[in-house]
């Protein structure tokens, strides 16, 4: 491996390249915006150099929250070139969006507690207790609206109404649903005269990487068609949810949820600050209603259907990332940690596939189907360290790096053989490949 201060320095640059002054983007042309896990790595990785600088990647993303404490997964830049991202949201439909700033009508995962907590941990005592006084407001009217528009039946699990919001665009379990129950017919019927093969040739994104690297076009039309309907309704839930019958409890989300949950009552007892009776009921409803996603027979926690509590039992990554949640039981989390090793299920050449090897929807080279992503790594890295799984999390650690030392800061990589693919000079990876150069895993010569 080459020296960590010449990688460090090559992720800076990255970052560097892509930095848009208060936000930064993922990647250059491909993805032009602020998004919100992205930002939220981001932060992660800058706070090592400059700590203000992460700080104000924080806050950039504070001024696209909603007036009922959304987050969205997206803040659109306001540069003329791209009107046509912004006019297909419209988040000015909904009384309930932010003034002046336009951006979707969904979320993604949770993670800002994570990085709000990361960078504090950087900071001397005083200037931490102020920094988390600044966000905690945001914080706490996010997670509040999570639980009171997501969570309607107050059954301690959040639904989720569109596969962007999970981050992970097409994860089978997302992608099987879609197809068997919710095509709409004219998408049915293009796929049906294979006429998405010209459809291809139109796709923007496919001008910057391989169409086998992306999902495939039904898929991207259903997403959209989708987003339409949001749309359509005006973003608002009850009316969403009134007439849709897509809509999931993920867990994924959850589990990343659960994880910030904890982080957020750590930020409000360090400033003295008392969560509100009802989230704080909610949020420990969270942590025993995550066991209903497991499943026995199979060894796994799964999603689940909103409307049925039906276990939607197509294996993926999402099933591992419950190790980050933290409410996962000692034995269970030996369980999912077998799944890892497992050459059959995880146990690629470089870590992690986002579907398990033997799965009929394994494709190393396709987006959330198969490649390894460096923010899951992460994820599940922290989630086994907290378990006490050192070595194993010292070895994908290496691994990972091994991965970015290799080839690049690239979006994702082929698990099989480690080759970067997706888009080069992605933010996320040279952020987390930052963070995991500092901070490495000791392993005592005893530990098993």
């Amino acid at each position: 491996m080459q020296p960590v201060t010449d990688l460090i320095s090559e992720a800076y640059a990255v970052l560097d390249a892509n930095d848009r002054m208060d936000y930064t983007q993922p990647a250059a042309e491909l993805y032009p915006h602020q998004w919100l896990w992205d930002s939220c790595f981001i932060a992660i990785g800058l706070r090592h150099r400059n700590i203000q600088r992460a700080q104000q990647e924080v806050l950039s993303l504070l001024r696209g929250q909603w007036h009922n404490g959304m987050l969205p997964n997206i803040i659109f830049s306001d540069e003329d070139r791209y009107e046509r991202d912004r006019n297909l949201w419209r988040s000015q439909v909904s009384p309930l969006s932010p003034t002046g700033v336009s951006t979707t009508g969904i979320t993604q995962p949770p993670l800002l507690a994570e990085a709000i907590v990361r960078i504090g941990e950087l900071l001397k005592p005083d200037d931490r207790r102020e920094w988390y006084k600044r966000v905690y407001p945001a914080l706490l009217k996010y997670h509040s609206w999570l639980y009171r528009e997501r969570d309607p039946h107050k059954e301690g699990l959040v639904l989720l109404i569109h596969p962007w919001e999970v981050g992970m665009d097409n994860t089978p379990p997302w992608m099987a649903e879609l197809q068997d129950h919710q095509l709409s017919w004219w998408i049915r019927s293009i796929k049906q005269v294979h006429g998405d093969k010209l459809i291809d040739l139109f796709r923007r994104d496919t001008r910057k990487v391989p169409l086998k690297e992306r999902f495939d076009t039904i898929e991207v039309l259903a997403l959209f068609d989708i987003e339409r309907r949001l749309r359509r309704k005006n973003y608002d839930i009850e009316r969403i949810l009134d007439h849709s019958m897509f809509a999931i409890e993920d867990v994924a989300f959850n589990s990343i949820l659960v994880r910030n949950n904890t982080l957020l009552a750590q930020i409000a007892k360090s400033i003295k600050e008392k969560l509100p009776g009802d989230l704080e009921e909610s949020m420990k409803q969270s942590s025993s209603a995550f066991e209903q996603l497991w499943d026995q027979e199979n060894g796994s926690y799964y999603s689940r259907d909103f409307i049925t509590h039906r276990l939607l039992k197509q294996p993926s990554i999402s099933s591992m990332l419950a190790l980050y949640s933290g409410a996962v039981p000692p034995d269970r989390a030996k369980v999912l940690l077998k799944s890892l090793a497992a050459q059959a299920q995880y146990a690629s050449r470089y870590p992690i596939p986002t579907v398990p090897l033997n799965s009929e929807w394994f494709r190393a080279d396709n987006y959330w189907q198969g490649p390894s992503w460096v923010n899951i790594n992460w994820l599940i890295i922290d989630g086994l360290k907290r378990y006490g799984f050192l070595k194993e999390a010292a070895k994908i650690r290496e691994l990972t790096l091994n991965m970015i030392t290799n080839q690049g800061c690239y979006e994702y990589f082929n698990p099989v053989d480690g080759t970067g693919i997706g888009t080069p000079n992605f933010s996320w990876t040279a952020a987390l490949g930052i963070d995991l150069m500092l901070n490495p895993i000791a392993v005592s010569s005893n530990h098993p």
